[in-house]
């Protein structure tokens, strides 16, 4: 009976309720959680493994009939159009910077590719590997600016030389601020150069914009002046600067005769570009910084400040100028050496020797005469590279050149035992013999004497505080370059530069007239100074090159020309 009962008992009793396994259903205190203790788990339900795995099916039926249709159906044109398209990497070529001059205005700038209707329809290289074409303003501004290489490809349209690359000018020396970044993109075309896709990788970045110190309008009419004063009175060229004392900003650097940039980018009018490299007067050559030319009496206020400095005459001593001074010849004890005036001044102190130019008066204290001592060729040379002749400059341009100062030791390379005689001293005393120099050195050197002593670095970057900070300090006394002041605004209100004199603003200048050749029947002609007077702030420096000694015009009439302009149109650099 006993047994039955328990049967009967164990098959009601089959399922097990968890209440009779677990002393309660909750979590009782101190039990882990997050180890699944005292945690009951529910099985998923029928209907959620259903509901998922109808997704599952439907998604594999719709992979699988896309898949059909490509590659079944579809299959045969896919795999010709597989065969003719072709992925290609195209240039997106940077826009280069702009070249502005102090006031804004372009200089240098891009023009944009008008794709023709005929060629959208035609070659993908034509429609898509396009860039902008570079544009200069005219008339005086080749040398500065310079020219550029365009991106260039072979005859299967692949390029070989990707960039723009400066070949001259601010275009060189500024080449990896303005050229900027090319960005990329992948283009997908059938053999019909149809485009199927196409996909930018790498947009391009725009090159920076490049401010200089140029006011073009004073530039553009120096270079008409030079060039109309050139072609009427045959100078082979000419060049002019103007700049700010000081700082060392380049308000004007111009040069002739020059090339036309757009023309030598392009490289494709082959007749214009001859006649470049054949023109005689040398079209390629930057005047101011590469030419090398023979100073004259422009460098006569320098030898004046060092005859002070060295106390060998005092500015009030008078020296008299018959037309000219004799000396021994050492080879034939008969003979004398002439070395002639330009014309017999009488008695001059050194102010009034600067203003007209006496060279009596510098060969005297040059090279000595009677009992006047001189310099010497060694003080000659001190003071000329003093201030800056002799090294270059350091302006923003490639190219640039240093002078020559004739010394016992540069004649000695050039002229086998030939020794120095006191000659060659009274020669380059006067700025001629072995001299040269470049404009650029000239015109840094006469702002060194308007600001009384300091040398600045040239250069074209608008805010350069690097080159405006780059200064060399010249000690010499304060009284001694009054003297010079006084010398040079004299060359003006009765010297040689009285074309100069104009009641707009007062001027202080030197004028130079450099002989050249055996005959001497060529020269160049020079004006120097600085302005205003009483508080310089420009210098300036004209050189007409290679004209006819018999001239009437030179670098005064065309600086005259230019301050007669600047007065009616740029009146703010006169205050």
């Amino acid at each position: 009976m006993t047994f039955k009962i328990f049967r009967k008992n164990r098959i009601k009793h089959n399922f097990v309720d968890p209440d009779e396994i677990f002393l309660d259903s909750k979590n009782i205190d101190n039990m882990d959680t997050q180890q699944f203790e005292g945690r009951l788990e529910k099985a998923i339900s029928k209907n959620t493994i259903n509901i998922l795995g109808f997704c599952f099916v439907a998604i594999a039926i719709i992979f699988s009939g896309r898949l059909i249709f490509l590659q079944i159906k579809k299959g045969e044109a896919y795999y010709q159009r597989s065969q003719n398209n072709t992925l290609e990497k195209v240039i997106l070529f940077a826009e280069r910077g702009i070249i502005y001059d102090r006031n804004k205005v372009e200089m240098a700038w891009n023009k944009k590719v008008e794709v023709s209707p005929e060629e959208k329809d035609g070659d993908v290289k034509n429609r898509e590997e396009v860039f902008g074409t570079r544009e200069y303003l005219k008339n005086g501004f080749a040398h500065i600016l310079g020219y550029v290489s365009y991106p260039a490809q072979d005859k299967k349209g692949i390029f070989w030389q990707g960039e723009f690359i400066g070949k001259d000018g601010l275009e060189k020396q500024y080449n990896e601020y303005l050229k900027g970044i090319n960005g990329a993109k992948i283009i997908e075309t059938d053999a019909s150069s149809n485009i199927h896709s196409e996909n930018t990788v790498n947009a391009p970045k725009r090159g920076a914009d490049l401010v200089t110190t140029i006011d073009s309008r004073i530039q553009k009419e120096l270079f008409n002046l030079i060039k109309n004063a050139a072609i009427a009175n045959s100078f082979s060229g000419g060049a002019g600067v103007i700049m700010d004392v000081t700082n060392g900003e380049v308000i004007v650097a111009t040069s002739y005769p020059e090339y036309d940039g757009e023309i030598l980018s392009l490289g494709k009018d082959a007749t214009t570009i001859k006649n470049y490299f054949n023109d005689k007067r040398k079209v390629f050559m930057d005047r101011n910084i590469s030419g090398l030319y023979t100073p004259g009496s422009i460098v006569k206020p320098i030898f004046a400040l060092a005859a002070l400095n060295e106390g060998i005459i005092s500015p009030f001593k008078e020296i008299l100028s018959t037309g000219s001074i004799s000396i021994q010849n050492p080879y034939f004890k008969d003979q004398k050496t002439v070395f002639k005036d330009w014309k017999a001044h009488g008695w001059t102190a050194m102010a009034e020797a600067i203003a007209v130019s006496s060279d009596v008066y510098f060969y005297s204290i040059g090279g000595g005469f009677e009992d006047q001592k001189g310099l010497g060729i060694v003080n000659l040379e001190k003071y000329t590279r003093m201030f800056g002749i002799g090294d270059k400059t350091n302006i923003d341009l490639p190219d640039e050149k240093s002078g020559t100062i004739p010394s016992i030791d540069w004649k000695l390379k050039t002229f086998k035992n030939d020794p120095w005689r006191v000659g060659d001293t009274y020669n380059t005393s006067i700025g001629q013999y072995g001299f040269q120099v470049t404009p650029m050195e000239i015109v840094r050197a006469i702002a060194a004497i308007a600001n009384r002593g300091t040398l600045v670095t040239p250069h074209l970057f608008l805010g350069d505080s690097e080159k405006e900070n780059l200064k060399t300090e010249i000690t010499l006394k304060q009284e001694d370059f009054d003297v010079i002041h006084d010398g040079m605004r004299q060359t003006v209100t009765y010297g040689t530069g009285v074309a100069l004199n104009v009641p707009y603003v007062d001027i202080a200048a030197k004028t130079g007239t450099a002989q050249l050749g055996l005959l001497k029947n060529r020269v160049n002609s020079w004006v120097v100074g600085f302005f205003p007077y009483e508080n310089p702030k420009y210098a300036f420096t004209i050189m007409m090159e290679s004209g006819p000694a018999s001239g009437a015009v030179g670098a005064s009439s065309i600086m005259r020309g230019l301050v007669d302009y600047m007065a009616i149109y740029t009146p703010e650099y006169f205050k």
